[in-house]
């Protein structure tokens, strides 16, 4: 548990001094991209250090240059965001509980960052918000990164996908840019709270151009397959089929 404490300490610490100071800051000079790379470029990896957590990033050449793209990822553990975030090219939104922008400071600092909220459950009104919220993140220059399953893996398989960021990616046109994450299930595992030191291992794959596909059912399958190619064995899913699960 020191692991814990010790990466916990710092993003308190440190991001709290960073929100008081970063919040105003940002809402005076109108842009939150001081504040973003102080706290996503720097705090962050400064708490995986010292949680002894390594990242190890391949293919970054893969991410288009000079367009706004939608980032898809599985999702193995809370550690995804806090890993896969500093390491991406350009600047990101993302996708979160709307429980989590109610926090003081750090929901005021997601919403400048155009972090876009998401209700569990069902609803199809909120759910077609965020695909709005996150449509006008694309549009104002922002990368946009979902976690393609909607929720973290039970067993660290490769589950059924959302339908969200297909209907977006069709929207908009935006490439998606298939990532496959690993290494992080073991390193903090679900209903845990323990962090373990450990290499997580991100490999961001070539794009895919939805304009190639004439469904989203066939743009979902080539997302799929490449990112559970991609996974090492006993992290693919078992089926052949693509699974789909509601947006």
């Amino acid at each position: 548990m020191f692991v814990t404490f010790k990466m916990v300490f710092v993003y308190v610490t440190l991001g709290a001094l960073a929100g008081i100071i970063g919040i105003p800051y940002s809402l005076i000079v109108g842009d939150v991209e001081l504040l973003y790379r102080v706290v996503v470029r720097g705090i962050v990896p400064l708490g995986l250090r010292a949680g002894g957590i390594r990242v190890e990033v391949t293919g970054t050449e893969n991410v288009p240059a000079g367009v706004s793209c939608i980032y898809l990822s599985n999702h193995v553990s809370n550690l995804d965001p806090p890993v896969l975030m500093p390491v991406l090219p350009g600047r990101c939104s993302v996708l979160l509980k709307k429980g989590l922008m109610r926090i003081p400071l750090l929901g005021t600092a997601m919403r400048l960052a155009m972090f876009v909220p998401v209700e569990r459950g069902r609803n199809r009104e909120a759910a077609q918000a965020s695909v709005a919220a996150a449509a006008a993140a694309l549009r104002s220059g922002l990368h946009v990164l979902f976690f393609a399953e909607g929720t973290r893996s039970e067993d660290g398989r490769l589950a059924g996908f959302k339908r969200g960021p297909f209907y977006l990616a069709m929207e908009t046109g935006a490439p998606i840019v298939p990532i496959a994450i690993s290494g992080t299930q073991a390193m903090m595992r679900k209903h845990s709270a323990a962090i373990r030191r450990g290499v997580a291992k991100i490999a961001i794959l070539q794009s895919i151009d939805p304009a190639d596909y004439s469904t989203r059912e066939e743009l979902m399958n080539a997302a799929r397959g490449a990112i559970a190619a991609a996974l090492p064995e006993e992290m693919r899913p078992l089926g052949t089929k693509a699974e789909v699960t509601e947006t």
